[in-house]
């Protein structure tokens, strides 16, 4: 992985991105010596998307699922 001065990744900075979308991410190292990561953002999409469950339900038996639930509700 390479690092680059802060003075080069401000000089080279396309080039810069351009490494860290191929190699994964790219150090960038201030002169006090503290570093810091440039990699690329990857969308993991919405945190409520939850994969589909492959079941076997007929109408008849969703309608009465809700109708039990609604006469729980009731009393």
């Amino acid at each position: 992985m390479r690092v680059y001065t802060y003075s080069e990744a401000r000089q080279h900075l396309a080039d810069l991105l351009d490494q860290a979308s191929h190699e994964g991410e790219v150090r960038i190292r201030r002169r006090d010596g503290s570093e810091y990561l440039i990699r690329p953002h990857q969308d993991e999409g919405s945190p409520l998307d939850v994969p589909a469950v492959d079941i076997d339900v007929q109408a008849e038996e969703i309608v009465a699922a809700v109708r039990t639930g609604r006469e729980r509700a009731s009393r």
